[in-house]
């Protein structure tokens, strides 16, 4: 693949990037940039040489559609078709746009993958408050010693220019998803031949300055509450798990606890974090899998490749519509391609290697994060012998009502037994994500773990 010639706006910046150790904030000269030759979020705003990239004029309106009475937004871009489709037949035409993991999912499933390729639409934006929060970072938020929490960051992203791969990564822990969010979704795991049974889930979270009763003025270690609540299957109905996140995890790691609804009680889990077992996921996913990656980064030496332009999901209401039912997007080996909506955008390549002396059932993750959002959009996985194991990708869905980027749908495929996961789906739910929500910090204490878990 290609790495996109104007990447780096001077030589210096493009020094530090490429090695990847440089820990401070940037110049005020550089954080000057932001909103001028990069956009507020620290993407470039023009486009690529060739037209295929446009330049970024601000993103989709906020009345760019419309939002039905369940909350789930219009298409603005109902009405393309695809500029042609990927296939096995025709991969090598494009492989310096793919990654090692697509073209993986083309030899796996040569008769059912595809990509179907749609005129790139740069859409997502941000608050003007978190793009000020952004800019602020730029020149104050930095690293802790080892690189696993922040100083100086309560919201936005904490390194728009960013200076090192562990950067790039915190962009995307800590990236704008609203402050606060409940949304009803779904779990898949097929089977290889594509039958499946569903989990449904409550998630919830709350950034710290998303609670309505903290105090302004009492600093605290939180970056985010989590909790989630199956609510069926029958066997698994009742049990809840609450996640407080970090921000500084050398001062403190992250807390987490698991309410059992057949036994009653409430224990700590600290097996809820990096390769211990996603919620329900048929071991099929590991806890740091979840949003393609979470938690601290601490067990991974992590490099920055530079930038690419690549195809990844983008803009998918069409895979997001009530109009859709889940075994119309649950097939064998992955999902239905045919709803899926690929753009051309440009990436940054992250590497993580596991250190010496850790353990994690992954001993290489590649990263490609969309500069526009942080996002990551695709991962591959790599087992301890060097093979490539575990394929995600992430179908991005720009809720322009509330200028807030997120998923619809994350999948992780399995490519040596052919089984994968579906995790966000809310297509036959009775509303859409809620953002926003009035919360407070007293909902996401152990104590309050037991009343949300009774059946």
């Amino acid at each position: 693949m290609k790495t996109t010639k104007k990447i780096f706006q001077s030589s210096a910046l493009a020094l530090s990037l490429l090695t990847g150790n440089v820990m401070a904030a940037v110049s005020v000269e550089d954080a000057a940039k932001l909103g001028t030759s990069f956009t507020p979020a620290g993407a470039e705003r023009s486009g690529n040489a060739d037209g295929t990239i446009p330049e970024w004029t601000g993103g989709l309106p906020m009345s760019a559609g419309t939002v039905d009475d369940k909350g789930f937004l219009s298409n603005p871009f109902a009405s393309e078709q695809p500029i042609f489709t990927i296939t096995a037949k025709n991969v090598d035409q494009y492989k310096d746009k793919l990654t090692p993991g697509q073209l993986a999912m083309f030899k796996r499933y040569p008769d059912s993958y595809k990509i179907p390729v749609f005129t790139t639409h740069r859409s997502a934006a941000q608050p003007d408050f978190i793009n000020e929060a952004t800019k602020r970072n730029a020149t104050s938020t930095k690293l802790v010693e080892g690189g696993n929490g922040l100083e100086n960051y309560k919201e936005g992203s904490p390194f728009p220019i960013p200076q090192s791969g562990l950067e790039v990564v915190w962009n995307h822990i800590t990236r704008y998803r609203g402050r606060s969010a409940v949304r009803l979704v779904t779990q898949a795991t097929p089977q290889a031949d594509g039958s499946f049974s569903m989990v449904y889930m409550q998630d919830e979270y709350a950034f710290s300055n998303g609670v309505t009763d903290a105090n302004p003025n009492k600093e605290s270690n939180i970056l985010f509450y989590f909790k989630q609540q199956v609510t069926a299957p029958p066997r698994l109905a009742g049990n809840v798990l609450l996640v407080h996140e970090t921000l500084n995890q050398v001062k403190e790691p992250r807390l987490a606890w698991q309410y059992n609804a057949g036994q009653r009680r409430v224990r700590r889990a600290p097996q809820v974090a990096y390769d211990g077992p996603g919620t329900a996921s048929d071991g099929l996913r590991t806890s740091d899998n979840f949003d393609l990656y979470n938690g601290s980064p601490d067990r991974y030496n992590w490099v920055l490749n530079g930038k690419k332009e690549i195809y990844i999901p983008y803009n998918s209401y069409g895979l997001d519509s009530p109009k859709l039912k889940y075994d119309q997007i649950i097939k064998a080996g992955h999902i239905n391609q045919d709803l899926s909506r690929y753009e051309l955008h440009r990436v940054w390549h992250v590497t993580g290697t596991l250190k010496p002396g850790e353990r994690h059932i992954y001993a290489k993750r590649d990263f490609y994060i969309d500069e526009d959002t942080w996002q990551i959009a695709e991962a591959d996985h790599y087992d301890s012998r060097g093979g490539l194991w575990r394929v995600a990708e992430a179908h991005s869905e720009y809720y322009y009502d509330k200028q807030i980027p997120w998923y619809t749908l994350e999948t992780l495929y399995d490519l040596l037994s052919g089984r994968y996961l579906a995790l966000g789906m809310k297509n036959e739910e009775k509303k859409s994500y809620e953002f926003n929500f009035p919360t407070k910090e007293g909902d996401y204490t152990p104590a309050a773990l037991r009343q949300a878990g009774v059946r």
